[in-house]
């Protein structure tokens, strides 16, 4: 069983991606700060899926940690946010985010195909300058 750290501070959002998860057949981990993120990621996820919006540890400076940190450093990170400035996205993929989804636009069946896309093949990247969010 692939497991998922899922790195959100809304509740509902929280809690309807990680029972989509589950009922996909993952196990899920699930931390609600950066800081809380950082110490779950070295029980070894197969894939990260992080917010940036985040109490005190923002997402791009905890991307910016796992990247740094030996243990972690290989796990795909895809970012799952409402944040669709250009300069941010290139930011991400910069500090080494993989993939790069906008919340509104996520429905269910997408989060588990995409989820499947990034654990079948952990060196896949999309390619941010494609990425359009008008």
């Amino acid at each position: 069983m692939k497991k998922i750290l899922l790195i959100e501070d809304e509740y509902f959002i929280s809690d309807l991606y990680k029972k989509i998860l589950q009922d996909a057949g993952f196990e899920v981990i699930t931390a609600m700060d950066g800081e809380q993120g950082l110490q779950k990621a070295k029980l070894g996820p197969d894939l990260i899926l992080l917010d940036i919006m985040l109490p005190g540890l923002n997402g791009l400076q905890l991307l910016q940690k796992l990247k740094a940190e030996n243990s972690v450093k290989n796990i795909p990170v895809v970012l799952i946010t409402n944040l669709a400035q250009a300069n941010i996205i290139k930011e991400a993929f910069n500090l080494g985010a993989c993939g790069y989804f906008l919340k509104v636009r996520l429905k269910p069946e997408d989060l588990i195909e995409q989820v499947n896309i990034f654990l079948t093949n952990p060196n896949f990247k999309m390619d941010y300058e494609k990425l359009v969010f008008d």
